[in-house]
């Protein structure tokens, strides 16, 4: 088995990037298949919480480009 997984790392790392990127995104699929439905439910719960504090103006949103400068700022502390 562990031969025949370096086996298969060796020649996946020989693929060119396309090819690459394609297998990681399959293989990282493949461990999302379960979904925890109290996850997804505490997310839904979270959406609605922040639309609402934006709806309300309780919350101001900001870009994402915002946030990318303010991340590189604290970064460079």
């Amino acid at each position: 088995m562990i031969t025949d997984y370096k086996k298969i790392q060796h020649s996946a790392l020989e693929l060119d990037e396309k090819h690459r990127a394609e297998l990681a995104k399959k293989l990282i699929n493949s461990l999302d298949q379960q979904i925890d439905e109290d996850v997804e439910e505490a997310w839904l719960d979270e959406i609605k919480l922040r639309k609402a504090e934006i709806k309300s103006g309780k919350v101001t949103p900001i870009s994402g480009q915002e946030v990318h400068k303010a991340a590189r700022e604290l970064l460079k502390k």
